[in-house]
């Protein structure tokens, strides 16, 4: 399937010299949809997989459908002050900046296996402070999935040594 020819391209946004990968236009498409769950399922069905952490917030998109599919449980990673209960949280540098990330302190067995799911590895900074809670809670990552990568940019070299699955490549 052709996942690219359904995605958007948006020039100079957030600004100029920038080409956004809209992939709303990929979420409206049934089979585009399907395919990216199926894809990421087929991947993972034969480990064992715990719980499924999604990335704020297109990672919840893509993880929960996933983890319904795994038989895992599925695990939101928020941006600070989202969260109810006690969080573990992550400073991390953003391209002009720092942001900070959060999970709950019980979301997860230690121990667990996770699955990182998220739309986009862009630099890799927010899979890789993702992957810093994850190792707070005293579980493993086992695998990276994303659905676009932008190669260019360096991300998957900040991320440990678990293995990376992407679909699209720019």
């Amino acid at each position: 399937m052709d996942l690219k020819s359904i995605i958007r391209d948006i020039p100079d946004f957030p600004k100029p010299g920038i080409v956004f990968r809209d992939i709303t236009t990929l979420l409206q498409n049934p089979e585009g949809l399907r395919y990216i769950i199926d894809h990421f399922s087929d991947a993972y069905s034969d480990q064992r997989i715990d719980y499924v952490l999604g990335i704020e917030s297109r990672g919840f998109i893509f993880g929960a459908p996933l983890a319904y599919k795994l038989g895992a449980g599925f695990v939101p990673v928020r941006k600070a002050g989202k969260l109810p209960a006690q969080t573990h949280s992550i400073e991390y540098e953003l391209e002009y900046g720092t942001d900070r990330l959060e999970i709950h302190k019980d979301a997860v067995q230690p121990g667990s296996q996770i699955l990182v799911v998220d739309d986009l590895i862009a630099t890799g900074g927010t899979a890789a402070a993702t992957a810093q809670l994850i190792d707070q809670l005293d579980c493993r990552v086992i695998a990276f999935a994303f659905v676009i990568e932008l190669s260019g940019l360096g991300g998957r070299d900040k991320l440990p040594g678990a293995p990376i699955k992407t679909i699209i490549k720019y």
